[in-house]
């Protein structure tokens, strides 16, 4: 938690100074699309604990087996699984470490990217972190959390700082002090992860390298790029599982 704590204790860093952000979008006083992702994972977690009659085990919830990550069922034709997988959290310790991190991470980069394109990067890397999954996971384990979208924030936040000129160092000792822990921990998706980290930080790479000129279409464009990638990609892995 120290390093989740480091890496948002330099708002300097990724404050905009000027009328706009340095992805060109128009400022905001606080962060609004943070607070909100953290309110729809806590309604859904509060709606499995409800429907399972535990807080442990909230994953035996029908809407859990509804909306988890199974490779086969994608495979089967449940896309829908790859996007709400990324609102389910299994108990209460996952979901606060999720939350945790959305928070201290996503407030400053909400506020440095502008809130739209803050939201792009948090799904890009929610939707690398299933394409990752759909690849190197059991084809019939469940895969579930907010962590995919949570470390494409990561990636990027260090993005970002380097684009600032500030030192990167405080972003990627967060990602390898979590890298480290995914190896450590049972049961965690690494590859999620580790997809969720790449594809948010290339989208950041979009938002904040894209030329000035036509800026929004040039973002646009690297973005959903990104998007068709990662759907094909996992559009692949779910015909060799069909």
């Amino acid at each position: 938690m120290d390093c989740l704590a480091r890496a948002g204790q330099d708002r300097a860093a990724t404050r905009p100074r000027a009328g706009v952000t340095i992805a060109g979008a128009a400022l905001a006083e606080r962060p609004l699309i943070v607070p909100g992702l953290i309110a729809v994972n806590v309604l859904v977690f509060v709606w499995t604990v409800i429907e399972a009659g535990s807080v442990p085990d909230n994953y035996l919830s029908p809407l859990f087996a509804d909306w988890a990550l199974l490779p086969l069922l994608v495979a089967a034709g449940e896309w829908w699984r790859i996007v709400t997988s990324g609102f389910l959290h299994f108990g209460l310790l996952h979901l606060g470490f999720n939350m945790l991190a959305l928070w201290v991470i996503g407030r400053d980069l909400e506020l440095a990217l502008g809130r739209v394109r803050f939201l792009a990067v948090y799904l890009v890397g929610l939707l690398g972190g299933s394409a990752a999954a759909m690849v190197f996971s059991e084809p019939r384990g469940a895969v579930a959390g907010a962590s995919g979208a949570v470390f494409g924030l990561m990636g990027g936040l260090a993005v970002v700082l380097r684009r600032l000129r500030h030192s990167p160092a405080p972003a990627v000792t967060l990602i390898v002090v979590n890298i480290v822990i995914s190896f450590v921990v049972p049961s965690i998706s690494i590859s999620g992860h580790i997809g969720g980290l790449v594809a948010g930080g290339l989208a950041t790479v979009a938002m904040v390298y894209a030329p000035a000129h036509r800026r929004n279409q040039w973002q646009a464009a690297l973005t959903l790029t990104l998007v068709v990638l990662l759907l094909l990609v996992m559009s692949l892995r779910a015909a060799a599982l069909a």
